[in-house]
């Protein structure tokens, strides 16, 4: 049997990167998707190339109703929900002296809010035993200049995840969270930086890695499959570093 058939899954952030390639693994694996993103566009152009039982909503977890509006779509689709991966986030760049509270704002709302009202609304819907998985980043054990409030959020989502995890102890329901490395996904392209900057920036990051390489989405969507499925049965409240060694040397 596939290991996430007819399990009902949440993504968001699924339009691209490491949501889109988890929500072509868990098709593959049997699940029923949503897929939520902030542009219809390209849910629109995504969903056109995918096969399986899923739908896609769009929704901006920055913004408190469309969470709202996501698990309510859900439900009405599919009923109960199984999986719950808040995968959205963003990474602009800014050093310390430069931080406006525009940027600030603009992270936590939708690193640290999005995840946490998201998690809100889906809670009286997630199965007894399901599973609630996080993308939060290596940033929050080794400091990367310009990237200060983007791992302050990540530390707090980490915090968040911690309690949580103790909360619906009861409901058996795991709470784990993956922690990328350098990955070839699209976010560094939406760091507000010019191309060759982020070009170099990420040639720097490689030469860190002992794997010597950036990791790819693919890579980081099968860490996600083994935490949403049954092999990960007794794995409750880590964090899972995928970063070819970065974060342990």
């Amino acid at each position: 049997m596939k290991k996430l058939q007819n399990k009902v899954v949440v993504i968001t952030g699924a339009n691209s990167g490491i949501g889109l390639a988890t929500a072509k693994l868990y098709l593959e694996e049997g699940a029923k998707v949503v897929l939520s993103g902030r542009r219809q566009e390209a849910l629109d152009e995504v969903a056109n190339k995918l096969e399986g039982d899923f739908i896609t909503v769009q929704a901006d977890v920055s913004v408190p109703r469309d969470n709202a509006r996501l698990i309510e779509e859900t439900t009405d689709k599919y009923g109960k929900i199984d999986i719950l991966f808040l995968n959205a986030g963003i990474a602009p760049v800014s050093p310390a002296h430069d931080i406006s509270e525009e940027h600030y704002d603009t992270l936590f709302d939708t690193n640290v809010k999005g995840p946490i009202l998201a998690t809100k609304e889906a809670l009286p819907h997630i199965n007894d035993g399901g599973t609630i998985l996080f993308t939060n980043s290596i940033v929050t054990q080794k400091g990367f200049d310009g990237l200060g409030v983007y791992s302050a959020t990540k530390g707090a989502l980490r915090a968040y995840q911690r309690v949580l995890t103790s909360e619906l102890k009861s409901r058996k329901i795991r709470v784990n969270s993956i922690a990328p490395g350098p990955i070839d996904t699209p976010i560094y392209g939406k760091m507000g930086l010019p191309q060759d900057v982020v070009e170099e920036m990420g040639k720097g990051f490689a030469q860190q890695v002992p794997l010597g390489r950036f990791g790819t989405s693919e890579e980081i969507a099968k860490s996600a499959l083994f935490l949403a499925s049954d092999d990960a049965s007794y794995i409750n409240g880590v964090e899972l570093e995928i970063d070819g060694g970065l974060s342990q040397i």
